[in-house]
């Protein structure tokens, strides 16, 4: 038989099963003769296959979920989480494929396999041991974390599930035939590689290939099923080079274009089977069975119903289903909007069904807390919806527990002992209101720090602080008739921390009008005195001739009296009111009396003194600060209360000012302003360079520690007022002692302010605040207050400083006034030494002041013994007294104390050189001539036998 036919039969080819028996034929062709390229048995058993980056990145996906599926099967949780966490990293490896191609169709279906196989496993958790459901709490976790980036794919998925059947299917047939393409693939790269010229040498196929091949036995069908179109290609390009083998012709019998006629006869099957399952649907519709489900999942048409049908609605079941949805709160993946809306419905079913109030309030508990856990981060403010739903529950709320008094709310209620149907005794319900109020009160000083402070929002939020404020009065009614006296401190304090930073406007008419209208009252009452006089004498001569018009005068009259009492009865009104000062006086003594806790009571008394110094009470806020203690034990309380106390005493400092007391503000705002932290310290802002020291934990604990922007004080303000304060008493101290070399700074921060100026090379005219001050500075070391006045009083600074003081005409007086005494007293020490004596009128009319201040000023100089001079009161005048040095002799003074300075300082160096060495040798050489004087006076032992020898 001709090996032309070797591979022609099945029974040929698995008799001879080596190699040997198929070997290569080498071709002859018409050319030289070439080199034959000969293949190992090796080489010829092991299949070359050539596939992409895709395809294999792809398999190995395909491999981690067939492994999964069999753990799936299974149910072996631990093993399925395991894969789960290994497919996640194989597809992590292949993103630069899939941002190419897109997600995979399979990837997406296994996702949704996942999903349910996921959720039908946690309804029956309870079944799996202690490893598996443990394992299925971490994969349900870590699923719903990864599935976020896949959520319009999974939709898009669960939309249209049937497409992606089909290209599953597809693919898996495209899987089956590229395996069947991939055992002749290296021979067709082999052809391709080869030029004409060279000789082809084509490689028998194996034992494994020669199974394929098409037999005398087998029939067409057969034939469909192994055969693929890559064969015939093959076949035709080795006819064109030439040369035969016996696998060759082997390969031109194979039949063509199989795997493409078994493809689109699975797609006419699969359109049949499609049509025949959408007729059968149409059939179902008409009957009325089934309804179309869209998405991948069922979607109700009709909303869930709270209790089901013919339930009867009792306080147990309303109870029983609250706890059911309360039992939800704080968990993971609970929708907390739709747990509000809930509770809300269940409340309206309560209603509706006539239950007794102690459940309503029970459900309005419930609710106003799941509002404030409507946001579960604690450094974020509540959005404005959920405010006004808070604020809306709140006060009907309070509407229902003031008007039946029959309802008891406390925390100490227990559950098992509340009272929510039975109307024989008082309902009791476990909750407490002040907890509500205290925690709606810091969510609105979070909204307020949450927002811009120069934006619209911030003043739209602003405005719910009066519906705030009217809930804590409506609070407060209600807990001073029920609550104990701790419960009062804590809602007193509520209500003083909304009212002490404010300002009495009206007060401040009243005492304007007492300052000014006092005298014109008195005028007026004297002149409606003689009007009504003259009115009565004219009345009593012409009563007899009218008597029509007395009857008019009469009612005029009754008119006026009414009116007057009218007014009366207003201003009476008025004066029961009370004023906010008289409120803040109520409530902290209330506190002072009653509380039993340091941190209500210290807060209530910084409060209380801010009140005092807002309002220029300087006396009552300097001895309520002192007789407190305050400033020893401050230190050892919290944060927010250190914040209070350095408010407290910046308005007292403030106040010191407004008053006059110069020393007192400047003692009062040194400790804040010396280290340039006065935002800081005030929780008015945090500063940029200390955000270095501080991790993002503690920049958030100090962002919630902020001050509303409407409490803020004005740093500008505070920052004039010390500097100026500062000028008024370091400028005359520096005039006094102007050649001291020993003399101490009373303001480090203004010496710094002045050292700058003088740094500069050109000095224009002052721009800001703090160049304003300086300039008035200098102006009053020579003496020249007109300057230093205009300098420190002018438009500019009234626009930015002055004006900002309720009283601020008042204000520029006194800084007139102090300019003009300080002035005085540094015109005194500079030029002192020059005159023999100064005239009294003189010195009144060049500083513009009154004769008893200037004798008042210098009395005190004198008797302070800053200046040496009397007074010769006959032609008062000012004798200076010659004790003060010339400027020679100061100078001379100066050097010689630097001196000696300069020669202790060198003594002590010498000291520490040499150590006590010059001791030593002086103590040494003392005793060594002592001990010769014994010798030379015959003293000591060798003396006196020296003497008896002599003898």
């Amino acid at each position: 038989m001709s090996r032309f036919f070797a591979t022609g039969s099945s029974t040929e080819s698995s008799s001879d099963e080596s190699d040997d028996d198929i070997a290569p034929v080498q071709q002859k062709p018409a050319a030289p003769a070439a080199r034959v390229f000969m293949f190992s048995d090796e080489e010829e058993d092991t299949k070359r296959v050539v596939r992409s980056a895709k395809d294999k990145r792809f398999d190995e996906i395909k491999s981690s979920i067939k492994q999964i599926k069999n753990h799936k099967k299974i149910k072996d949780i631990a093993k399925v989480l395991s894969g789960f966490e290994d497919l996640c990293k194989v597809y992590l490896k292949a993103k630069n494929i899939i941002e190419k191609e897109g997600h995979p169709r399979f990837y997406i279906k296994y996702l949704v396999e996942l999903e349910d196989f996921v959720n039908e496993c946690w309804e029956d958790k309870k079944k799996f041991n202690k490893i598996n459901a443990k394992s299925l709490g971490t994969l349900r976790q870590k699923y719903r974390k990864y599935c976020r980036d896949y959520e319009k794919q999974i939709t898009d998925y669960k939309a249209n599930p049937d497409a992606s059947g089909e290209e599953d299917e597809v693919r898996d047939d495209e899987d089956t035939d590229s395996d069947s393409d991939d055992e002749i693939s290296a021979s067709d790269f082999l052809k391709k590689s080869t030029t004409a010229a060279a000789p082809v040498v084509v490689k028998a196929p194996p034992v494994d290939k020669v199974k394929f091949l098409k037999t005398e036995d087998s029939g067409d069908e057969s034939d469909d099923s192994y055969w693929d179109s890559s064969s015939g290609d093959s076949s035709s390009s080795s006819e064109e080079e030439g040369g035969y083998t016996g696998a060759s012709v082997a390969r031109q019998f194979l039949k063509k274009g199989a795997g493409d006629e078994k493809k689109e006869k699975e797609k006419r099957e699969r359109k049949k089977r499609e049509g025949k399952r959408k007729e059968e649907e149409e059939e179902d519709d008409e009957e009325g069975g089934w309804e179309e489900v869209k998405g991948g999942y069922r979607v109700e048409s009709k909303p869930k119903m709270m209790f089901e049908k013919d339930t009867e609605i009792t306080t147990v079941v309303v109870v029983k289903k609250l706890n059911e949805i309360l039992s939800a709160r704080g968990k993971r993946g609970t929708d907390r909007s739709e747990q509000i809306e809930l509770l809300k419905e269940l409340r309206s079913i309560a209603v509706s069904n006539n239950l007794m109030l102690g459940i309503d309030v029970k459900i309005l508990f419930s609710i106003i807390a799941s509002i404030y856990d409507y946001n579960p981060n604690i450094a974020t403010n509540m959005k404005s919806e959920m405010w006004e739903k808070c604020l809306m529950f709140v006060s009907e709320l309070l509407d229902i527990l003031i008007e039946n008094g029959n309802v008891i709310v406390g925390e100490n209620i227990a559950e098992e002992t509340e009272n929510l149907d039975n109307v024989e005794t008082p309902f009791r319900v476990r909750g407490c209101v002040l907890t509500l109020i205290e925690r709606l009160d810091e969510e609105f000083t979070k909204m307020l720090q949450g927002c811009d402070a120069h934006s619209y929002e911030y003043v739209e939020r602003l405005k719910d602080e009066s519906k705030v404020l009217d809930i804590i009065v409506r609070v407060q009614k209600y807990i001073e008739e029920r609550g104990t006296s701790s419960e009062m401190c804590r809602i007193f304090l509520r209500h003083i921390e909304h009212i002490y930073y404010k300002y009495d406007y009206e007060n401040l008419k009243k005492i304007q009008d007492a300052r000014t209208g006092g005298v014109k009252d008195k005028e007026e009452k004297e002149e409606t005195k003689k009007e009504e006089s003259k009115n009565e004498e004219e009345g009593e001569s012409k009563a007899e001739d009218n008597k029509d018009d007395e009857t008019d005068n009469k009612v005029q009259e009754e008119n006026k009296k009414d009116k007057e009492s009218s007014d009366e009865k207003k201003e009476e009104s008025s004066e029961k009111e009370e004023t906010s000062s008289a409120l803040m006086d109520r409530m902290c003594k209330f506190i002072y009396s009653k509380d039993s806790t340091d941190m209500i009571r210290t807060r209530a008394i910084l409060c209380h003194i801010y009140h005092h110094a807002l309002h220029d009470r300087w006396f009552q806020a300097r001895d309520l600060m002192l007789m407190s203690h305050l400033q020893d034990t401050i230190h050892h309380a919290d944060v927010p209360t250190q914040i209070r106390y350095n408010r407290s005493m910046v308005q007292l400092g403030l106040c010191a000012f407004r008053a006059g007391n110069i020393r007192d503000a400047h003692n009062a705002l040194l400790d804040i302003q010396s280290g340039g932290r006065a935002k800081e310290l005030l929780a008015q802002g945090l500063l940029m360079r200390s955000m270095a020291d501080r991790n993002p934990e503690q920049e958030k604990i100090e962002k919630r520690r902020q001050v509303p922007f409407h409490m803020h004080i004005n740093l500008e303000l505070l920052e004039c007022v010390y500097l100026v304060s500062a000028m008024l008493l370091e400028i005359p101290y520096m005039a006094a002692h102007e050649f001291d070399t020993r003399k101490r700074m009373i303001s480090k921060s203004f010496h710094h302010q002045l050292r700058l100026s003088e740094r500069q090379a050109l000095l224009g005219p002052p721009e800001s605040m703090r160049e304003h001050v300086v300039a008035a500075s200098k102006a009053m070391k020579t003496g020249n207050w007109k300057a230093c006045r205009n300098f420190l009083i002018n438009e500019k600074m009234n626009g930015k400083v002055w004006n900002l003081f309720p009283e601020s005409e008042t204000v520029r007086a006194l800084i007139v006034r102090k300019i003009q005494e300080e002035s005085l007293r540094t015109y005194l020490f500079t030029f002192g030494s020059v005159y023999e004596s100064l005239s009294l009128s003189t010195l009144s009319e060049m500083f513009e002041l009154e004769k008893h201040i200037v004798h008042s000023t210098i009395s005190k100089m004198i008797i302070n013994e800053e200046l040496m001079a009397s007074w010769d009161e006959p032609s008062e005048c000012v004798v200076m007294h010659r004790c003060e040095p010339t400027r020679l002799q100061s100078m001379a003074l100066q050097l010689s104390e630097k001196v000696s300075i300069l020669v202790e300082s060198n003594e002590k160096q010498m000291e520490m050189k040499q150590g006590n060495f010059y001791h030593r040798q002086q103590n040494r050489g003392d005793g060594q001539q002592q001990r010769d004087y014994q010798n030379k006076s015959y003293g000591g032992r060798r003396g006196q036998q020296r003497q008896q020898r002599y003898n």
